[in-house]
Order: structure tokens, then C-alpha cells, then sequence
């Protein structure tokens, strides 16, 4: 009786799309709105530059096509966990078997724009298909949307698999390492391709990206009709197995013991030391690093990353990024730390009801994070330096090491008491245990910012070294020091006065403020660029501009990928201008039209 009361798959399809497209419409609010917009706009951009690929360099249509797979297998994991708007959990409850809730599931997945930009991507695939015929333009459209279904079946089961894999702290730390590593191949992967270059190489490459899912659609258009028509097929087949495969995924998920950190232990609990004040709340902080599975994913794949990229490099021989891979860690470590509070939901109550425990509650997180970090980061310095035979850079890692540790444990508390980003209480987040349930977009955000903080806070002593080198030891230990007490002291006062207020945030979301203006009461045309120059602004100001310029001062000989020691001498610097001048221009457009739409707006209602 009970399946007669549920609605068929296409009906039951019908309903998780209304619902997907509805939670779309409803969050589509202030800086939400203006990323999906932004997003959306450089998705055509890189889908349209896709069908030019197509029709003027065919060769390499199948790798960028892979590219685009890449993106939707690690993109859910950079995301934690992928985002998902429709849990499976909701609807455990249906009369249904897995089959057609996975079936509707996906009908929702592709309620959405990834898809749709995708999609255009793909019509690359008929417009390669334009140079065999009518044949090829008809093979090309409907391996065009089998390549989507693909590539939406491969992220979903990525992200099941990772749900029902990671339930212990060896597996979130490889899915940490793994992420890691694929974040500093997509920086610096060309390194490696470099080094061993060959015909070889470039002849396996090319049958790679058609072995390929992504590559099957030219796989089939440049085959014969028979041939063409067996791919197809068994594309079709593979996606049957995906769906299949993910069907039983979520059933899993849903009648397992979904949990967001590690089981309990087994036997009694062994309590914590008997002592008081900064020391009791950083015992208890040191256990909530290594309990939590989605701090120590994020915590891995920020060593993981630190170590990869100087490798990658050294395989061209460039070892100039060795001796600070410890200096990278800690910036690392701090950006996936930035939310202490909101990863740990509504228990900030228990510090609230405690008098005079706020001081001991931040310095105790400080201190926690410095015991985590600091060892590690200090070890990967010393032997990086040791190893590379860099011996100038000695007084640079010695100066900055305390530098960078003293202004990320000042900066992440203090960001996390003014930036707080609410999330769901550990004890019920959903089946993916690298989900926390915050707002993917403002916790990325929220890491950006702390990626050009930390390193600001260690400016003083990079001047002092370069006055002086030496000097710079002294100045990093004095700074380091400041920033940890003087951002832990700001962090301290403001919980002690905001407290409440934080604690209903993460109870309850930001209130609504439908009078204060925000960026998606912009022009369009100004939403997409202050989106879009937030974005890309530290492209031109950092790696294209400062990079290069302290290699110059330094006299290092290395080009890299620094478009101006590319060039002939007399542009070089010229060039490290503009890219300083054209990123912080970006940078005071995102700024200045906010602020300017504000000022209008006061001096309306005044």
C-alpha cells in the first residue's frame, strides 16, 4: 500500500528538481547572489573558450575536456564534501528503493548551473564532430549530454565513496593528502610534465585524455558509425553502473552511523589533566584536532600542499621554494583554521556559562593551535633549508618562522570571533563526515582573507632581514609575539562583549537586514566585477608582481612561471610594475564601488 502512496520516478524526479531550484531561489541573497553570478559569468567564459578550443586547436580538445572532469571529481572535495543541497537523509523515510531515490537525486543534480555551463562546454563536442560530416555533428550532440551524465555520476559517487570511507583519522587524512596534492598540481603539475617531456610522454598523454571518460565523446566522433555507436553504448552501460553503484552508496549511508568525527572510545574515557584556566581549554582543544575528522582533513591537506608544491618544482631543478615549505604550512594550516568557532557550533554556550572563561577559552585555542602547528612546521623548515644547500635563506625562514606562527595563532581567533560562519553542531551533521554545514562560499572567502593576513603580519620582519639579515631574527620573534598576544587580546574582548550575540548566530543565521545595501544591489556589470576582481586580484599582485620582484632585489636566477623574468631586461621591471598597480587596482574596485553604493545609500534615507 505504501508504494501506491509514493509517486513514480518521473513524478518523484519532478519534485526533487521544484525543491533543488527553490533552496537555489531562496539563498540567492546578497553575497551569495553575486557569486553565483560571477561564477556563472567566468563558467561561460571557460565553456565558450572550450567550443574555441574545438573549432581552432582540436588536438586539444580531450585534455580540456579532462579538465573539466578534474573539476567535477575534486571539486566537491575542496568544497568539503560537495555541497549537497538535497541529503539523501531527508528522504530515508519514502516508501522508495534506492534505485529511484538515487534516479531523482540525480534529476536534481542537475537542477542547478554547473551543469548547464557544462553542458555548453560541451557542444565543443559537435563542433569537432562539424569536421566528419552531419555524422559527426549528431554523434558529437548526443555524446555531448552522455559525457554530462558522466561526469555528474563520477562526482556523486566521489563524494558517496568519501562519505562511507572516511570514518576514521587515517582516512580523512588521506582524503587531506589527497586533496592537498591535487591542489598543488593544479599549480605547479606542468613542472613535473616538463622534466620528463619526450615524444613519448606527449604520445601517452594523448591517449590518456581519450582513455579518459571525458574523452570517450571524441573517442566516438572520430570513429566509424559501428565503432562510434559501441562507444555510445557503453558509455550508456557505464552510466547504468554509476547509478547502480551510487544507489547502494546511499543506502549505505543512510543505515550507517553517520558521524561527523571519530567513534567513541571503547572502555573508560581517559580525563583530562588536572589543571585550570588557558591549559584546560587547550587539553581540550588538542582533542577536538584529533578527534574531528573535517579539521584534520583540512589540517592535511594544508601540509600536504606545502610539501607537494616545492617538490614539483624541484624536478626542473628549482629548489628556491624548499627552505619555506614550513612557512607555507603555517599559512595553510591557518587558513583551513579560520572558523574555530562555527566548526564547533552552539557548544560555545558551555564558555559563556562559565565566568571569566572567555580569556582562557581563546588563549587556550591559541595555544592549542601553535602545539598542532608549530613542531611540524618548525621540522619542515629546518630540514628544508638543510637539504635545498639554499644557505641564504637561513636568516629569511629563522625571521619569518616566528613571524608567521605569532600572526596566524593572533589572527585566526580574532577572525573567528568577527567573521564567525555558522555551522552545524558536530553531533548532527549529516553522512558526509566532511560536510560541516557552513556556507561553503563565505568559509572560502573567510580562508582568502587569512592567506594575505598572515603573511602581512610577517612584513616587519621580512624588512628587517632585508636591512639587515640577521636582524630579521629578532624582529620576527618580537612581532610574532606581539601579534599572538595583541590579536588574542582583541579576540578576547570581543567575546566577552559579543558572546551572545555570536552564540545566536550560529543558533539562529545573520538576522535579516533587508535596509543595509549589499553587493548584489549593484548594477550587474558591477556585481560580476567586484566578484570576479576579488577573485583573480592576487594573480597579478602576488605571484606576478611581489614574486618576482624579490627575486630581482635577491638576484635569483630562476624564471619560473613569472611572466616578466620572462622578458627581455629593459621590460622586466616595467612589467612588475603594472602587475603591483593592475592588482591593487582590483583590489580598490571590489572595495571603493561597495562602499560607494553604501555612502549613496545613507545619504538617500538621511
Amino acid at each position: 500500500m505504501a508504494h501506491l502512496l509514493t509517486p513514480g520516478t518521473a513524478a518523484l524526479a519532478q519534485h526533487m528538481i521544484r525543491m533543488r531550484l527553490a533552496l537555489m531561489r531562496n539563498s540567492l541573497r546578497g553575497d551569495n547572489a553575486s557569486n553565483l553570478y560571477a561564477g556563472v559569468s567566468l563558467g561561460l567564459i571557460l565553456a565558450f573558450a572550450t567550443i574555441a578550443v574545438a573549432a581552432l586547436w582540436p588536438a586539444y580538445l580531450p585534455l580540456t575536456l579532462a579538465v573539466w572532469l578534474s573539476g567535477w571529481i575534486f571539486g566537491p572535495i575542496f568544497i568539503g564534501g560537495g555541497g549537497e543541497a538535497l541529503r539523501p537523509e531527508y528522504f530515508s523515510t519514502l516508501p522508495a528503493t534506492p534505485g529511484r531515490i538515487a534516479a531523482a537525486l540525480l534529476a536534481g543534480a542537475f537542477a542547478g548551473p554547473a551543469p548547464a555551463v557544462n553542458l555548453i562546454a560541451l557542444l565543443s563536442l559537435p563542433v569537432y564532430g562539424w569536421r566528419f560530416g552531419p555524422a559527426g555533428v549528431l554523434i558529437g550532440l548526443v555524446a555531448a549530454v552522455a559525457t554530462l551524465v558522466t561526469m555528474v555520476m563520477i562526482s556523486r559517487v566521489v563524494v558517496a565513496l568519501i562519505g562511507l570511507f572516511v570514518r576514521s583519522r587515517a582516512t580523512a587524512a588521506a582524503v587531506g593528502i589527497v586533496t592537498g596534492t591535487a591542489i598543488a598540481l593544479c599549480g605547479n603539475g606542468w613542472a613535473p610534465a616538463v622534466a620528463v617531456g619526450g615524444a613519448d610522454t606527449a604520445a601517452w598523454s594523448r591517449i590518456l585524455v581519450r582513455v579518459l571518460p571525458s574523452g570517450w565523446g571524441v573517442a566516438a566522433v572520430e570513429a566509424p558509425w559501428p565503432l562510434a555507436l559501441a562507444v555510445l553504448a557503453a558509455d550508456a552501460g557505464v552510466i547504468a553502473l554509476l547509478l547502480a553503484a551510487w544507489a547502494g552508496l546511499l543506502s549505505r549511508r543512510v543505515v550507517s552511523a553517520a558521524r561527523g568525527g571519530v567513534p567513541p572510545r571503547r572502555g573508560t574515557p581517559r580525563p583530562l589533566p588536572a589543571v585550570g584556566g588557558a591549559r584546560i581549554a587547550a587539553a581540550k582543544e588538542l582533542r577536538v584536532w584529533w578527534r574531528d575528522l573535517v579539521r584534520i582533513q583540512l589540517l592535511a591537506t594544508a601540509f600536504s600542499y606545502a610539501v607537494v608544491t616545492p617538490l614539483l618544482l624541484v624536478t626542473i631543478d628549482v629548489w628556491i621554494m624548499v627552505p619555506f615549505t614550513g612557512l607555507i604550512a603555517i599559512v595553510m594550516a591557518a587558513a583551513s583554521s579560520a572558523n574555530l568557532y562555527g566548526s564547533d557550533g552552539t557548544a560555545l554556550w558551555l564558555t559563556l556559562m562559565t565566568p571569566g572563561a572567555e580569556r582562557a577559552d581563546v588563549r587556550g585555542r591559541q595555544l592549542a593551535w601553535l602545539l598542532v602547528v608549530g613542531p611540524a612546521a618548525v621540522l619542515l623548515s629546518l630540514t628544508g633549508t638543510l637539504v635545498s644547500g639554499q644557505s641564504w635563506a637561513w636568516p629569511w625562514v629563522l625571521g619569518l618562522l616566528p613571524a608567521l606562527l605569532g600572526g596566524g595563532a593572533g589572527v585566526i581567533v580574532m577572525l573567528a570571533v568577527t567573521s564567525l560562519v555558522p555551522g552545524t553542531d558536530p553531533h548532527k551533521r549529516g553522512g558526509n563526515p566532511l560536510s560541516t554545514g557552513a556556507d561553503e562560499t563565505a568559509e572560502t572567502g573567510l580562508a582568502w582573507l587569512v592567506l594575505v593576513t598572515v603573511p602581512a603580519t610577517a612584513l616587519p620582519a621580512a624588512g628587517a632581514t632585508l636591512l639587515a639579515p640577521w636582524a630579521g631574527i629578532a624582529t620576527g620573534v618580537l612581532t610574532g609575539a606581539l601579534g599572538a598576544w595583541g590579536l588574542g587580546r582583541i579576540a578576547c574582548r570581543r567575546l566577552e562583549s559579543h558572546g551572545i550575540d555570536l552564540l545566536n548566530l550560529m543558533k539562529y543565521g545573520p538576522p535579516p537586514q533587508a535596509d543595509e545595501p549589499t553587493t548584489a544591489d549593484l548594477p550587474i556589470r558591477h556585481r560580476i566585477g567586484v566578484t570576479v576582481c576579488y577573485t583573480v586580484a592576487w594573480l597579478p599582485l602576488f605571484p606576478q608582481g611581489l614574486a618576482p620582484m624579490f627575486m630581482k632585489i635577491f638576484g635569483v636566477e630562476d624564471r619560473v612561471w613569472f611572466l616578466a623574468l620572462h622578458l627581455p631586461p629593459i621590460w622586466q621591471w616595467p612589467t612588475i610594475i603594472f602587475m603591483i598597480a593592475l592588482g591593487l587596482l582590483m583590489y580598490g574596485y571590489a572595495v571603493l564601488i561597495p562602499m560607494r553604493l553604501s555612502s549613496s545609500s545613507s545619504a538617500t534615507t538621511g
